[in-house]
This record gives C-alpha cells, structure tokens and sequence, in this order.
C-alpha cells in the first residue's frame, strides 16, 4: 500500500470510534419501546432543532441510537430522557442526542463525478480568471456536512494537487457539521488502512501518512492537509451562519434528504447567499432544487450555480 511514513493512532480517535459502534448498537438493559406519542416528541424536537424530520418508520432506529444516553444517565424511559434533554440547562444533552441520531456514512471520493468536475472545469477556470485578472488567488471551500472528514479531505487532496504550495495560490476548506461526535473523529484523521481503497493512489502517496510496526493497520491524514482544513460545528438549520464568509465552492451533498422542504428552502438560500457570483454549489446526486423556488442555473446534475 503507497502511503508514506508512519503514524501513531491516538487515544481520542479510537475513544471516538469505539463511541459510535455503541451508538450503533442494541438498547441492551432499556427499555426498548418507545410510544407513539414519545416519538413524536423526538421528531417535533429534533425538527426544531436541527430541521431534520423523523418520518414514523425511523422510530425503531430513533429508540436503539438513544439507548446508549439512556444507559449512561441510568434512565428507564425514552420519556425520562425527553424531560432530561428540554430541562433548562441542559443544552449539552440535547448536542448529544443529535450527535445520536445523526448519520455520519460517508467515503474518500464519493460521487467521483464531483471531484471531476472540480479537477478539469473548475480548477482550470479558475487559473482563466486568475490570469485575466478577475479573481484573487485565494480560494475558498466549504464542506457544510462534512461528516467525519472524508470529504473535506477529498477536496483538499484535489486542490493542493492542483495548486500547490508554493504556486502562489492559497487553499481554505472549512468544514462544518452539526454532529460534535463525527467533527472528533474527523479532526483526529485516523481511519483504518482498508479505507486507502478509496484514494487514488497518487494522492494517498501525496497526503497520508502509513502507521508501520505497532502502528500498523492505520493511516492518518498528513500536516499539508491538515494546513488548509478548518473544522467547525454549525446548524444548518439555524437562521443565519454569521462569520463563516463567501465561497467559491459548497459541497452540500447528501444532508438534505433529511430535511422537508420547508427547512431544505431555507438552507438552499442560505448557502447561495455564501456562494460567490461565480461559484457552484453540489448537491448531492439525489438531490436537487426542485420546489425550493431558490433562483440557480444547472451546470450540470446536481451543480448549481447562482443566477446574477
């Protein structure tokens, strides 16, 4: 496997991962069942916080992912835990149970079509613009469901390829979630070395670093990534995203799915307002603007760029 030197995978990133094998899991010694009426009080919360609806089929899901808060609070009732996480207070509580009940699947590269499109329109036209004199040699990305990193890295091996250090460009991604428990694992960048399988070789000799010896069956995202990533927590379900910027590029892939169209509205035009002129938001390839009436011009399935 081409990856260079070697790395030692630390304490936080496997308390991270043994983490969310327990999410994952059964609810052990709780109380399993949850009511129709405690489920819809998760779903009404957890849309108002996070603009994620709980459709009544994930019921069974919403149970076994809070079992583990259940167990740890020493709670017998998803009822229990509801009047726990509302308490005045307990702000804390209800970061952790979106932590619960977020989804965090995600992969180096996913949707190869995206990074392509990056790599031979984007980057090249950006070099167009550079040169003539219509734009800074600053460019800036945003992952705004950024999971446990592997897309942000993604976008960071494709830039920095593309516009080395030394080039005098200057590479930001920032990268946001609202899961605290996906943003740990991913400012750690230690993942288990059969997911090399999904870096192109070039890169993963480029920007990652092999564990050898006691190290071994690890890899780890090296310092030139980590130079030009920046993690951050947000809602994108909050009403405004102060500080955060413009960008010439958002990946929003693969999150708004979860939301109806009410919240998925709101989204949409809340990042074209963080979207240069003449940048591109990417969807995800199941996604798409249909019935947001948010004002974009298709470049290309699942790329959208603003009307000016």
């Amino acid at each position: 496997m081409p990856i260079r030197a070697a790395v030692e995978p630390g304490p936080a990133a496997l308390g991270v991962r043994a983490a969310r094998g327990v999410a994952g899991g059964g609810a052990g010694g709780v109380n399993a069942r949850i009511s129709d009426r405690e489920f819809r009080l998760f779903q009404e919360l957890v849309y108002r916080q996070a603009g994620i609806f709980l459709p009544p089929v994930k019921k069974a899901m919403l149970s076994a992912r809070l079992a583990p808060r259940l167990r740890a609070l020493g709670l017998d009732s998803h009822a229990a835990y509801y009047r726990h996480v509302v308490a005045e207070g307990n702000e804390d509580e209800q970061v952790r149970m979106l932590d619960c009940i977020c989804t965090n699947e995600t992969h180096f590269f996913r949707e190869p079509a995206h990074f392509d499109f990056l790599e031979q329109r984007v980057c090249p036209r950006w070099r167009e613009q550079a040169a003539a004199g219509q734009r800074s040699r600053r460019m800036r990305v945003w992952s705004a469901a950024c999971s446990t990193g592997e897309e942000p890295y993604s976008l960071a091996m494709v830039l920095l390829s593309q516009f080395p250090p030394g080039s005098g460009w200057e590479v930001e991604v920032l990268a946001t979630d609202l899961s605290t428990r996906a943003l740990e694992q991913a400012s750690e960048g230690l993942w288990r070395v059969d997911k090399a399988r999904e870096i192109p070789p070039g890169y993963l000799r480029t920007f990652m670093l092999k564990g050898v010896r006691s190290q071994e069956g690890w890899m780890r995202v090296g310092p030139l990534l980590r130079s030009v990533v920046r993690f951050e927590r947000l809602n994108l379900n909050a009403g405004s995203y102060p500080g955060v910027g413009t960008f010439d590029l958002i990946f929003c892939r693969n999150v708004l799915i979860y939301f109806d169209l009410a919240s998925r509205t709101g989204v949409l035009r809340r990042l074209f307002t963080h979207l240069s002129p003449q940048g591109y938001l990417l969807l995800g390839h199941s996604e798409s603007l249909t019935g947001s009436l948010v004002r974009a011009r298709c470049v290309q399935p699942a790329v959208y760029a603003p009307v000016n």
